[in-house]
């Protein structure tokens, strides 16, 4: 299997399955000399790690990272950063009865068509549990991000929850963290509570959406044509297990708007920089950051391990049903939020170290 890397200044390589031994990344390209310990990644690992409510898979995986490696006396060395976190609560005998059936909806059919041989163990390196190594290494760029651009902020949070979406004009971030579902319409994440309850004692699953934002991002990331932000963004954030949908900005509805309402209009601000009336854009123009707000939307479908049976077939092409077991997310899209952030984290880190390693850090294209 090929192409577990991404990132071009800033690399990350995740290697792992969901019911082996272990899992982790490997990070290359992070900048020496940023403050770097266990307790620090263990913070963002923390968000995302199973079994802490009801509304999440009950595996129950502490998910400590250890750094094996690129890191002295509390620093970055420059050198490759090695993460691990162990798996401790697999459960291999619940994917028995599908050793030889396909999932409808999971990645079993097409690794089989491709390979020849998956490890149905839990989906192997199709399982969301990949993205424990992604959060991992997002906490690295995340630290790098701090002491490069300390007024730089990443947040994400649940837009939509099957056919149920939150209202913006109850949007507020402080409820974001006092519900289970980083919902920011607190009357909304009371509505997802009794639905997805419903759902989860059904045994069936729900996809959503999430948006993540990047806020005090300087103008000037990114590269026209081939190296555009918001193309390495989508692609990011496509490539989390699940996701089938992204969109920057305005996304799929700019499609509705006229030319006069999709121009986000440019002033002078108080500050002596450009100011804008709008933010169809998503904070990204020609591939380029304008300095305003980055917003990516992503969805994700549901859970396509259920306890509903559905009709599929054999390795050896016989019709038959399946009943997934084990321990599964009614709506993964709720772990997904900060892989997100982490995904977003990463991209970013590698565009402001391709940016400067061609342009500097001295202003370009001063207005005013």
């Amino acid at each position: 299997m090929s192409i577990n890397t991404f990132g071009r200044a800033f690399r990350v390589t995740t290697w792992g399955e969901s019911h082996g031994p272990a899992l982790g990344a490997t990070v290359d390209g992070c900048p020496p000399g940023v403050q770097l310990d266990e307790t620090m990644l263990q913070r963002w690992l923390d968000l995302r790690k199973p079994g802490q409510n009801k509304f999440t898979t009950q595996r129950r995986e502490a998910d400590a990272v250890e750094i094996l490696s690129g890191v002295f006396e509390g620093q970055t060395t420059g050198t490759p950063i090695q993460l691990m976190i162990r798996n401790t609560d697999q459960r291999s005998k619940d994917y028995g009865d599908i050793a030889e059936k396909f999932r409808p909806g999971h990645a079993d059919i097409s690794y089989w068509q491709k390979y020849g041989i998956r490890d149905y163990r839990g989906g192997g390196r199709s399982s969301a549990r990949e993205t424990a190594a992604r959060v991992a290494a997002g906490g690295v760029a995340r630290a790098a991000l701090d002491m490069l651009m300390p007024d730089l902020r990443i947040a994400g949070y649940m837009l939509r929850m099957g056919a149920h979406e939150i209202a913006r004009e109850r949007f507020d971030a402080e409820a974001i963290a006092q519900n289970p579902f980083w919902c920011p319409d607190a009357v909304m994440a009371d509505k997802w509570a009794e639905y997805l309850d419903g759902l989860r004692k059904s045994g069936s699953s729900v996809g959503a959406v999430i948006e993540v934002v990047a806020q005090g991002l300087p103008a000037g990331l990114g590269a026209p044509v081939y190296g555009k932000l918001d193309t390495d963004l989508a692609a990011a954030m496509m490539s989390i297990n699940a996701v089938k949908g992204v969109e920057i900005g305005e996304g799929m509805a700019s499609a509705t708007l006229t030319g006069e309402e999709n121009a986000d209009e440019i002033f002078m601000g108080n500050d002596g920089k450009p100011a804008y009336s709008s933010n169809h854009a998503g904070g990204i123009l020609g591939g380029i950051s304008t300095g305003q707000d980055v917003v990516v939307r992503f969805a994700v479908k549901p859970t396509s391990s259920i306890l509903q049976p559905r009709r599929t077939i054999t390795r050896s092409g016989q019709p038959t049903e399946i009943v997934t077991k084990g321990r599964h997310d009614p709506c993964v899209g709720i772990r997904a939020v900060p892989v997100g952030e982490a995904m977003m984290a990463c991209v970013l880190l590698d565009h402001l170290l391709l940016h400067r390693s061609q342009v500097g850090d001295g202003p370009r294209g001063v207005i005013g």
